[in-house]
């Protein structure tokens, strides 16, 4: 695994930490793109791990793309057109595949600055807690460029086409207060106290079924882009499973003894 991205385990909650704090824990290398990709690759072939924290080392969450790379044509702007095309599909856009792909329930805790890809890192993880100093900025417009590693997708899933058309368009930045009354986060907490927060987060759904927590993030998913009855048809096989876990069974068991 890259230096990038540094892993502690505790119990059933892995915790990711982007560990570049001298450039913000910017996405501009191959190697750091394809070091989220293998953690996901890891986290998913690993059934002891049931819950995933990601945040960044130092004042900032992720300041997204290095600009300098944009200034001398290097990194992703390399080439001609239809080479930096290849750029994004074989580089940073491996990264929201690998986290579509995860059925391990995924929290983003933010602190600091998640700006542009970061901003869409952040988007990418099923819940979002926000330090009191985190900024959202979908910023790309700004620099004369588009969302290009998934985030017109990821962010109007998470505060609705109006809200993400606006920050897209304009490519301000919200504060903390303003992306929780958006829905772009669960929670604000005091930044001391901010991976304690989602690492307490995460030890609550860890504390559930591993097979029937994967299996509804699966399902919510899915949900998100199938019709009314893709979705139900899924759901019957998926209940279906679990109705023969051994989990359901002692689940059951252990409720009646408690009402009982």
């Amino acid at each position: 695994m890259s230096d990038f991205v540094q892993i502690e385990r505790q119990e059933g909650v892995m915790t990711l930490t982007l560990n570049a704090p001298d450039t913000r824990n910017a996405l501009s290398t191959p190697e750091q793109w394809q070091a989220l990709v293998d953690a996901c690759r890891c986290i998913e072939h690993d059934d002891s791990v049931r819950a995933v924290v990601v945040t960044g080392a130092g004042s900032a969450f992720c300041a997204g793309g290095n600009i300098k790379d944009f200034r001398d044509r290097t990194g992703l702007a390399e080439g001609d057109p239809m080479q930096v095309r290849e750029n994004y599909r074989r580089g940073i856009q491996q990264i929201p595949l690998a986290l579509w792909q995860l059925d391990v329930p995924t929290i983003a805790a933010v602190n600091g600055p998640a700006v542009g890809a970061g901003c869409d890192l952040a988007c990418m993880c099923d819940l979002r807690v926000a330090g009191r100093s985190a900024r959202f900025a979908e910023s790309f417009v700004k620099l004369g460029l588009i969302p290009g590693d998934g985030g017109a997708w990821w962010l109007q899933q998470a505060v609705g086409y109006q809200r993400a058309a606006l920050m897209s368009l304009t490519g301000e930045m919200i504060d903390a207060q303003t992306a929780l009354d958006w829905g772009l986060v669960v929670e604000v907490v005091d930044d001391e106290v901010l991976l304690s927060t989602a690492q307490d987060l995460a030890a609550r759904i860890a504390a559930n079924p591993a097979g029937a927590v994967r299996m509804t993030k699966r399902l919510l998913r899915q949900a998100q882009t199938q019709r009314l009855d893709d979705v139900l048809q899924l759901a019957a096989a998926y209940q279906a499973i679990t109705h023969n876990s051994d989990d359901h069974a002692r689940a059951v068991a252990d409720f009646l003894a408690k009402k009982a």
